[in-house]
């Protein structure tokens, strides 16, 4: 089963949503926005799918202006602003076992079938 970290207001979820309903893959929502990931959680996500903070950071998400951040930042601290403001996180992401796969495009949750 995959566990899928999506926001429900956010129309690239919506669509990988629809792509594994039309799959008919088993997956778990849930909404990052209320379930948030913890510093930890991120780290172990950000490890499965081989990238650091930066990578993943959604540098046009208001949090990210009103928190001045410049990119810059060390990645614990990038990881740390994910856990306590979650929208700087990039979503989709599918996690499967010790695998996870960004979703954009969402075709690349796909890589997380085979």
């Amino acid at each position: 089963m995959i566990e899928l970290i999506c926001k429900q207001t956010c129309s690239t979820c919506r669509r990988a949503v629809a792509l594994l309903d039309e799959r008919k893959v088993a997956y778990r929502y849930r909404e990052y926005t209320q379930d948030p990931l913890s510093a930890d959680e991120i780290r172990a996500v950000l490890a499965k799918l081989g990238v650091g903070p930066r990578e993943v950071l959604r540098t046009h998400d208001s949090a990210y202006a009103a928190l001045n951040l410049s990119g810059d930042e060390s990645d614990e601290t990038l990881i740390s602003l994910m856990a306590e403001h979650p929208t700087l996180l990039q979503r989709p992401i599918g996690v499967r076992g010790d695998r996870a796969a960004l979703g954009r495009p969402v075709e690349g949750l796909l890589a997380l079938l085979d």
